[in-house]
């Protein structure tokens, strides 16, 4: 009985091992994916984020299948994490784009890795908008700062045990920081673009009047 025992016991641990060392090393490559895409996006390379977004596609289902029998691994911090950063990916080329975004339910996740997700892509909007700031304020700069109020909005109504949402309440928090102090950078250069503009109203009745 020990021995049929101790085989079963082994033969379980060693599938289960197999099914975590592959769930850790394509959790790696999808965060590597999801990195390059936003990446990409950031530098305008349209073409080189949806490729690298297909990739963290196939991984993500490959995930899916292989960790059904899993719980204990898909649920996992490496994994959920990994996955967290594919949805930032996904919803800030979206949000960039002006492109639709997809439901939990459409990238088969769970409602608390989409929304850390989406609490990420906060931090990418306020790059994207200092990215914009450097040549000057614009209306695509505010667009992106209301996008970040609509999604703080949004979160800010999640206040639920960390144990449900995984940490979204300390994103939440943080979330607020990030926009907070793109406003200000926003404000800071709609003033600069007003005064500057008045001088050169000025310069021009000056020029004018001397002529």
């Amino acid at each position: 009985m020990f021995e049929q025992l101790t085989d079963k016991v082994h033969q379980d641990f060693e599938a289960r091992h197999q099914v975590r060392e592959d769930a850790l090393k394509q959790t790696r490559r999808l965060t590597r994916f999801a990195a390059n895409a936003i990446r990409a996006i950031h530098r305008d390379e349209r073409r080189n984020a949806e490729e690298n977004m297909v990739e963290a596609e196939k991984i993500v289902a490959g995930l899916l299948k292989s960790l059904s029998d899993y719980p204990e691994f898909y649920f996992s911090g490496y994994t959920q994490d990994a996955l967290k950063e594919y949805i930032e990916a996904r919803l800030t080329i979206n949000l960039i784009e002006e492109i639709p975004l997809p439901s939990p339910e459409e990238l088969n996740m769970e409602y608390s890795t989409y929304l850390r997700g989406m609490a990420e892509t906060i931090g990418e909007m306020r790059r994207r908008c200092l990215d914009i700031l450097r040549q000057g304020y614009s209306d695509e700069a505010e667009r992106l700062l209301d996008l970040m109020d609509e999604i703080y909005a949004i979160l800010v109504t999640i206040d639920y045990p960390d144990a449900i949402t995984r940490g979204l309440r300390r994103q939440t928090d943080m979330v607020r920081g990030i926009i907070e102090r793109t406003r200000a950078d926003l404000t800071m250069s709609l003033r600069e673009q007003h005064m500057q503009q008045a001088l050169r109203d000025f310069e021009d009745r000056i020029s004018i009047d001397g002529k």
